[in-house]
């Protein structure tokens, strides 16, 4: 099959690295990639937010799957002008990418599908803001309605941060002010047609720059799947995803079809099991939507996935996944762990050298996800805040994470930064 991946970083790395594992005779173009991805299949330096140029190559190339990754293509409406064309594509049109670019549309959707989540007022100015700080109380949650490149949301017991940051924000727009959910974060991706979903495996990432959850909120800094507590808490992995497609991720797709904005492509539910409650009594809340693959939790589902990566998009992208068996996974554990520039996530230095990359990839169960990096005079160097991310599989998450701190500590920039304490729990 003819693929074009559009997208430059980690996530589209994890794809093109699913694809290729897959065996079939696929060719693949990325679209612009990097010098990760650049090692591996052709790459072409279009703009992946501009339809018009997407769709006219995908025409002139005889494309048979466009797969978008980041969310900025989603929201400035791609997939519109590709499916238009007659370009099987997996992403979701303009009008159902607001439930990732905003997030009052998420929560108006929420609210018609009747998905547990919690409280939230919409905030125009800085005495809303105030009010609605003072009315829901701390620890704040503040975020940014729009696309923020995963800076928008603030988390603090500091209301005059809290302030500080949602008035950044509302220069450009509303904010939301939002109830503080309190226990365990969890990924959990779904593939959808626009009326049938079915689902991944969950994952866990870790959001915090600095060990112990501490520091500023980033694009995230590691992950691991899957997740074993969730076993002793529902009985199996299985029930508790069967009760998130059934409460959250169905009603949502169905709530959107019913409005004529049919969701096609990954829903990404980012989650919150709550430390009361139980099994069937509330005690799953969804804390955001995405309407892409996230990003590290993608380095960590798809190298477990059996089933072949290819046939799922298709079969999203053509309205056939009710046909489908749910996907099959393997019973390895992944880890990944993220490498930073220095400054991320605030203000990072890039330009830097890299090195150690094949004594790292030569760890045994180790890959390395390029997420920020280009070939300057024949070797790498870091181009954003978020590097690369060393992705490790192994028969438990001791020997998984194991491999991966192995590999990153033979992996030499400058100034690099990455946290240690990734699956160190679930690991014990």
């Amino acid at each position: 099959m003819k693929i074009l991946v559009l997208g430059s970083g980690a996530r589209e790395h994890a794809i093109v690295e699913a694809l290729l594992a897959e065996g079939a005779d696929h060719q693949i173009t990325v679209a612009p990639g990097n010098a990760g991805i650049a090692a591996q299949v052709e790459t072409v330096a279009l703009d992946p937010s501009n339809g018009r140029i997407v769709a006219q190559y995908a025409l002139d190339n005889d494309v048979e799957l466009v797969v978008v990754g980041p969310e900025a293509p989603l929201v400035a409406g791609v997939a519109d002008v590709l499916r238009a064309s007659g370009v099987p594509v997996f992403g979701p049109g303009k009008a159902a990418a607001a439930l990732e670019g905003s997030k009052a549309f998420a929560k108006r959707i929420m609210e018609a599908a009747q998905v547990p989540t919690g409280r939230a007022v919409r905030a125009t100015s800085h005495d809303e803001l105030v009010a609605a700080l003072d009315a829901l109380g701390a620890p704040h949650v503040v975020k940014a309605d729009g696309l923020a490149a995963g800076k928008g949301v603030l988390v603090t017991e500091d209301r005059d941060a809290a302030i500080a940051h949602a008035d950044h924000y509302l220069q450009y727009g509303p904010v939301l002010v939002e109830e503080f959910l309190s226990g365990q974060e969890v990924s959990l991706f779904f593939l959808a047609d626009g009326h049938d979903v079915v689902p991944l495996s969950p994952a866990q990432d870790y959001k915090r720059a600095y060990d112990g959850d501490e520091g500023p909120n980033t694009g995230g800094m590691g992950a691991y799947s899957p997740l074993p507590w969730l076993s002793a808490r529902w009985g199996s992995e299985a029930a508790f995803v069967d009760e998130v497609l059934d409460t959250i991720a169905l009603p949502t797709v169905r709530a959107l079809e019913a409005e004529g904005t049919p969701f096609i492509g990954l829903l990404y539910c980012g989650l919150i099991v709550s430390d009361e409650g139980g099994p069937g009594g509330g005690a799953v809340r969804v804390i955001e939507f995405n309407a892409r693959f996230g990003d590290p939790e993608t380095q960590v589902v798809l190298p477990r996935l059996r089933t072949p990566l290819s046939e799922l998009l298709l079969a999203a992208a053509t309205g056939s996944l009710g046909r489908l068996p749910y996907p099959a996974f393997s019973d390895e554990v992944a880890v990944v762990v993220v490498l930073a520039s220095e400054g991320y996530p605030e203000d990072p230095v890039t330009g830097r050298a890299l090195a150690g990359l094949e004594d790292a990839a030569a760890v045994p169960g180790v890959t390395i996800a390029h997420a920020s990096t280009a070939l300057v005079d024949g070797g790498y160097v870091a181009t954003g805040g978020r590097v690369l991310g060393v992705v490790a599989r192994g028969d438990d998450f001791r020997a998984a994470r194991a491999a991966a701190y192995q590999a990153i500590g033979l992996i030499r920039l400058e100034g690099g930064q990455h946290r240690t304490d990734i699956a160190e729990r679930v690991a014990r």
